[in-house]
């Protein structure tokens, strides 16, 4: 089996309002699905969520190294060895949300040529994984509805809310008011989004200390590496590493180095090949890791889902998995569900991510 062609398809799907945090606002997936397809009539498929704020990645410069700078390297090249593909891939610096796209439909096409679910050939460690609601930058009496409300509708019981504002106290009032509001047997942990500095920080856990937070993830910039160790020798919590570790390599240096002592895993910018060393770096030093989600679409939080419910580790917390509840629309042909605070693998050949072609066709932006 050879590789005929890649897609880097555009495409466009409003949000149902806009989406706040520390490092910026979206109103629109602008996103790319990627495909990869064969001589032997299978074809593999991954969703691209550019984040030009966070990666420096736009819509266009996915589509272009996808299809102008990987393309004609990968076409001709047998979709099992992997191996080549990345070693074509590791050629060009950066660009790790394109990288983990193909990746993920490299694995989505070789998982329907065997005709296995991918989280079986990943590792197939559970069936499902238990739920994490984002909540956006809203006034703290509104986040609160907002939390009761998929905890009712959906059964939710586990929250990350994003922080990083200032003056401080409207995060640590929405903090005292979401713990209040929603009982002690709900998790709560933050995301600033490298919003604040350490400094920042610290005050922040001092006033939530009776809280029960459960992890603060990217605090301030990693950058800022002497500041950054302080806090995490002096954080009551985890301190966990986001877009600060897109690889292996960058996880190993924080990890190292005392910038966090916790990793967040994102398929979406690691694919499931370089998610599977980040995970493997992370359970042999003994530290926690979450999945998280780059604003997914339903493809991509099926990705997430397959690879999280694969391995023991990235399991045993909820995963980030409910943001395309924000979406207008999406592109799954048999839409996600969430059921008892949980969403299911699909026990279907590859990721299970079937594409309504219709909705494809209507969305795209390249017609």
């Amino acid at each position: 089996m050879k590789i005929t062609a890649i897609e880097a398809i555009p495409y466009a799907i409003p949000y149902t309002h806009p989406l706040k945090f520390a490092s910026g606002e979206v109103t629109t997936a602008d996103h790319i699905l990627v495909r990869i397809h064969t001589d032997a009539g299978i074809t593999g498929t991954a969703d691209a969520p550019p984040r030009p704020y966070t990666y420096g990645e736009t819509q266009t410069s996915i589509k272009v190294i996808v299809e102008d700078v990987f393309g004609p390297e990968i076409i001709g090249l047998d979709p099992f060895d992997r191996e080549k593909v990345h070693e074509v891939m590791d050629r060009t610096i950066n660009n790790q949300v394109a990288k983990g796209a193909v990746d993920i439909a490299l694995w989505d096409l070789v998982g329907k040529a065997l005709q296995i679910p991918v989280h079986k050939l990943l590792g197939g460690y559970t069936d499902s994984m238990r739920v994490s609601h984002m909540l956006g930058f809203k006034p703290a009496e509104e986040l609160l509805e907002e939390a009761q409300r998929f905890g009712q509708e959906y059964g939710i019981t586990t929250f990350k809310l994003k922080v990083g504002r200032r003056p401080l106290s409207l995060d640590i009032e929405a903090c005292h008011v979401l713990r209040e509001g929603l009982g002690d047997d709900v998790e709560i942990y933050l995301d600033a989004n490298r919003g604040w500095s350490a400094n920042e920080a610290m005050e922040v856990l001092r006033q939530t200390a009776d809280l029960g937070l459960t992890m603060l993830e990217e605090p301030c910039d990693a950058k800022e590496a002497m500041s950054r160790r302080r806090l995490v020798d002096h954080s009551p919590i985890p301190i966990v590493a986001d877009e600060s570790v897109p690889t292996a390599g960058d996880a190993s240096r924080e990890l190292l180095s005392g910038g966090a002592n916790a990793i967040c895993i994102k398929t979406a910018r690691s694919g499931f090949t370089e998610a599977t060393e980040i995970l493997g770096l992370c359970t042999g030093l003994g530290v926690d890791v979450t999945m998280g989600n780059q604003i997914d679409t339903q493809v991509g939080s099926m990705a997430t889902v397959t690879f999280g419910a694969a391995h023991r580790a990235s399991s045993a917390r909820a995963g980030e998995l409910s943001n395309f509840l924000d979406m207008s629309d999406d592109l799954l042909a048999d839409p996600i569900q969430i059921h008892n605070g949980r969403i299911s693998v699909r026990d279907l050949p590859g990721v299970g991510a079937e594409i309504d072609e219709d909705k494809l066709n209507h969305y795209r932006i390249d017609k």
